[in-house]
């Protein structure tokens, strides 16, 4: 049995790894309603893992519980053949998962292959679940009670998403249209990321038609339907498309791996190069496009010093050499490439973007639930954000108004110090912040990295809101208290982007103590 033991445990191991690194951290398949069969798949392997993992480490499955365990190895088998096709057919898997999937049934097939005598001799004697001599008291069965109690609660955990995912309500499909009825296209670039699909969502629970730029086409056309016009190539737009406007929110996620140079390289080049691709569509395009959305973020005023909180309007300047500056203000020259061809910019400088079921609410969520909320460093820093209901707003917003141009700050009028704002995520699960985080170490272990956490900018939505824009969630303990109940609101969205809302705070810097 050792040989077993020590093949489930590498089995173990790498599917942990195949699922948080892959279906959490890469596809992120709880977040996406195209991958709830898939997700089902997974939480009904999980299970059966979870109970192979605890019944051979604690006992010996005679007679009849031979046959049942046996039953249980066939029906993984069968799911995972199920899941390979799922995959094949929603989404393209990177090279290095399917050579980890493939690992997996290599090392899958060799413990088959080692149980299934085990299972025969067990199957000869009287019917019992016996508990084994040699490590009822052993370190090996706690530690496959661990592998257990970690399996099984991952498949509750994909169990509720495909519950969760189940209530998602598809856009309606928009009836085809004769070619000189066809109105005017939003080509959507980053459509299948956080802010992008529910950009998508709204625009098509409104009727627009929309041309949605990803590279994965499988993934995307599984998640939105036929409904949306899917390319992985601006040279798959025909010339004598009517694109309408142009959404621009592609791009590599900047928190994240180290920002080493070859990081760098990779950041820069998914937004500028898309954009650059944007630019020769508009040029070939028979009509130039009326107006161009580009997203970037506050992080283009650098990290402010600490203890500076001056407000930052859209006029406030970049700060060269400090990479996060550099990006964004890199990305922005690009756009603005289009104003020679007669398209309206608008550079949207997004906060933190909050909304349930991906960004960076889950995880702040979670900890603040857990207890785990902390200080960062001084707590000092301001930390702007925006709700996800706004930034989609903020988007259609500036999409419609053709008085709305240049930068356009999308933070909530509300901006507090990191220290408050993890204080007011806590509370609203009824918690309070007890740790502290040292900048020191924070600083070592992630490099210029960590001036996202413990630098901010105390940036204020001035231009949207002498635009006249009417923030839906202006202060934070409203956005925390919808998201708690999972109050999205997208269907309130008016056609513009703005419909019942709740008075704008008033634009202020903010210093509130420790």
């Amino acid at each position: 049995m050792t040989t077993i033991f020590l093949l489930l445990s590498i089995q173990a191991v790498m599917g942990a790894f195949d699922n948080l690194w892959h279906h959490e951290l890469q596809a992120r398949l709880p977040q996406r309603a195209s991958a709830r069969r898939e997700l089902a798949l997974h939480a009904a392997r999980e299970a059966i893992y979870g109970i192979v993992f605890i019944g051979l480490g604690w006992f010996e499955w005679r007679g009849g519980f031979a046959v049942v365990l046996a039953g249980l190895l066939a029906t993984e088998v069968a799911i995972t053949l199920a899941d390979f096709l799922e995959e094949d057919r929603t989404r393209a898997l990177p090279p290095f998962e399917r050579l980890l999937h493939t690992l997996l049934t290599i090392s899958y097939g060799a413990f088959v292959a080692l149980i299934a005598p085990v299972l025969w001799g067990w199957s000869q004697q009287p019917g019992a679940l016996v508990v084994a001599p040699h490590s009822a008291w052993s370190w090996v069965s706690w530690l496959f009670t661990l592998y257990g109690i970690g399996v099984l609660a991952w498949s509750v955990r994909n169990a509720l998403a495909v519950r969760r995912l189940g209530r998602v309500q598809p856009a309606p499909a928009v009836t085809p249209q004769p070619s000189h009825r066809i109105e005017p296209a939003v080509l959507v670039t980053g459509a299948t990321g956080f802010v992008g699909s529910a950009l998508v969502a709204s625009l098509r629970r409104h009727g627009r038609r929309v041309i949605a730029l990803s590279r994965d086409l499988r993934q995307a056309r599984a998640g939105f339907g036929p409904g949306v016009w899917v390319v992985d190539s601006l040279d798959a737009i025909p010339s004598e498309t009517r694109i309408d406007a142009v959404v621009h929110l592609a791009g590599a996620r900047v928190l994240g791996l180290p920002w080493t140079a070859a990081r760098r390289r990779e950041l820069l080049a998914s937004r500028v190069g898309v954009t650059a691709g944007l630019l020769g569509l508009m040029r070939r395009l028979q009509q130039a496009p009326r107006v161009m959305v580009s997203a970037s973020a506050v992080g283009f005023y650098g990290a402010s010093p600490e203890g500076a909180f001056a407000p930052l309007d859209e006029a406030g300047p970049a700060r060269p050499g400090e990479f996060q500056s550099d990006l964004c203000a890199a990305v922005e020259h690009e756009a603005r490439r289009a104003e020679a061809l007669g398209v309206r910019v608008v550079r949207m400088r997004f906060g933190v973007v909050l909304g349930r079921g991906d960004g960076a609410y889950p995880m702040l969520a979670l900890a603040a639930r857990l207890g785990l909320g902390a200080v960062l460093g001084s707590g000092r820093q301001a930390a702007p954000w925006i709700h996800l209901d706004d930034a989609v707003g903020l988007i259609r917003f500036a999409m419609e108004r053709d008085d709305v141009d240049g930068a356009v700050n999308a933070v909530a009028p509300e901006v507090l110090s990191q220290a408050k704002f993890a204080a007011a995520m806590a509370a609203s699960f009824g918690r309070r912040v007890r740790l502290w985080m040292p900048a020191a170490p924070i600083r070592a272990l992630a490099g210029e990295m960590s001036t996202l956490l413990l630098d901010g900018q105390n940036a204020v939505p001035r231009a949207a809101l002498a635009a006249g824009y009417r923030f839906r969630f202006a202060a934070l303990g409203g956005a925390l208290a919808a998201l708690r109940h999972g109050d999205q609101g997208f269907d309130r969205l008016g056609p513009n982007g703005v419909g019942p809302v709740t008075p704008a705070a008033p634009a202020r810097p903010s210093n509130p103590p420790r």
